[in-house]
């Protein structure tokens, strides 16, 4: 894990721990990293969501791109898929994207795309890092009559929902179906396509205001999603995240379908019909096993990368995978898109579900989920990596691994895009695997408590 990126962007709190001086000279970084080295000015494409604090880091994102002679065309609010989608139609050198994806309204992030519109690789992150870290100064910045220019491409929204039109090819018509938005980014495109498509559309969480982003709403808070498609009797349901990279499905009961089950119903689907490559799909360290023991009974592989959908997207591209994702939602369709996209995610699902002739909680039922508990620890940045030195943690952990065995496991690793700490136990027995995820919080807010305490004396000393 680097200091500046985490494993989607960098993060933080908007305009204080990510102010705009980080954020330009994060912009600057990038820019010169990405620069194409032909005979014409760099060009970044631009894109942010629609927190309040969105504007301010965008003004300061522009000045970082324009001061290393590198032109800015800004897009306005999109989803990210967009972004990574207009720097391939536009030929551009690479992208930015604005925004603190599922996070509260007071977070916000800076995601960096290459010219393919992929994530950027850890060796360009780690130069763009100190760059901005540790060697500003290495920086070349243009003389005054060659700084870089900004231009504004208004139709990216438009242009985004025909693309993602054209690859769905299907009909909704009959379909009665609701979107949560996250008063995100999606509130910009989901009716218009969906619309398009023939389908009924019940919309909420679509009036974003610049500080209601992900608040009581979208992919993190389901519920609100569950109720409002009882009220309006919808047959399917979608929440998208703030920038709507990643999407969870509701089905017509009530159930919920996270990434896991959205990606055992698109592998067994793409292997049925010939579009499986490999015969394989990319999943992470976060999977659920019951996704595993799906895949053995359905006759294709799974493997695995590291937590973050663009280590996801590193594994296809290695392996020559075309199918991808993890349990918070994001799908990689690598055929259709470099990133998670929310929408696409959910228009191919109601392909499967056109297709099949199936009710969604239908196709869901073959994958059974094992038990999961997942518990968050807060911790402060400079303690990050530490509690991994700490024997009562570590001994605890292989104890308990060692009484599951090969029925259950647990994983306990740092979130790459919050200042917490994952604590994810899994098997059979729910009651027991509880037990544990707490013991192991508990053994965790322990060392934290200690090593606030012992860095409150030192620096009272």
């Amino acid at each position: 894990m680097t200091k500046l990126f985490g494993t989607d962007g960098t993060r933080g709190i908007a305009v204080t721990d990510l102010n705009c001086e980080l954020a330009m000279q994060t912009a600057r970084a990038a820019a010169a990293v990405l620069a194409s080295g032909e005979e014409r000015h760099t060009r970044i494409i631009v894109g942010k969501d629609t927190r309040l604090s969105s504007d301010p880091l965008e003004d300061a994102v522009i000045a970082g791109i324009r001061s290393v002679g590198a032109d800015a065309e800004l897009l306005g609010v999109v989803p990210v898929p967009a972004v990574a989608y207009m720097v391939k139609q536009h030929n551009a050198d690479g992208g930015i994207m604005i925004s603190g994806s599922q996070n509260n309204p007071a977070s916000n992030g800076i995601k960096i795309f290459n010219s393919l519109g992929q994530k950027l690789s850890d060796e360009q992150e780690e130069t763009i890092e100190r760059l901005v870290l540790e060697a500003p100064g290495f920086i070349p910045l243009a003389p005054h009559d060659d700084a870089g220019r900004i231009s504004y491409y208004k139709q990216a929204a438009e242009d985004y929902v025909e693309h993602i039109k054209e690859i769905a090819e299907c009909s909704l018509k009959g379909m009665r179906i609701a979107l949560d938005c996250a008063n995100g980014c999606a509130s910009e495109t989901a009716e218009k396509l969906f619309s398009a498509m023939g389908a009924e559309v019940f919309v909420m969480a679509n009036t974003p205001d610049g500080t209601n982003i992900n608040k009581d709403c979208g992919a993190a808070d389901i519920e609100p999603l569950i109720e409002f498609m009882t009220q309006n009797n919808c047959g399917c349901g979608f929440a998208f995240d703030g920038d709507a990279d990643r999407c969870i499905a509701v089905d017509e009961k009530g159930g919920i379908l996270d990434g896991d089950k959205l990606l055992a119903i698109f592998a067994e689907y793409y292997k049925r019909y010939g579009m499986l490559k490999n015969n394989t799909a990319v999943i992470t360290i976060m999977t659920n096993m019951g996704l595993n023991k799906f895949a053995e009974s359905k006759g294709f592989y799974l493997v695995r990368a590291g937590a973050g959908h663009r280590y996801v997207l590193e594994r296809m591209l290695e392996g020559g995978y075309n199918l991808g994702g993890e349990p918070s939602g994001h799908i990689v369709f690598l055929d259709d898109s470099t990133t998670g996209d929310g929408q696409l995610t959910a228009l191919k699902l109601l392909k499967i579900m056109k297709t099949e002739k199936k009710k969604l909680s239908e196709l869901a039922s073959d994958m059974v989920s094992f038990p999961q508990v997942m518990l968050n620890i807060r911790i402060e940045p400079q303690h990050r990596e530490r509690w991994k030195n700490y024997r009562e943690v570590t001994e605890m952990i292989e104890k308990y691994a060692a009484e599951l065995g090969s029925s259950g496991r647990i994983v306990v690793r740092e979130s790459g895009t919050e200042d917490v700490i994952r604590v994810m136990t899994e098997g059979r027995d729910f009651s027991r695997i509880n037990e544990m995820a707490f013991d192991i919080a508990q053994c965790i807010k322990k060392y934290v408590s200690t090593e606030q305490q012992r860095s409150s004396n030192i620096e009272n000393s």
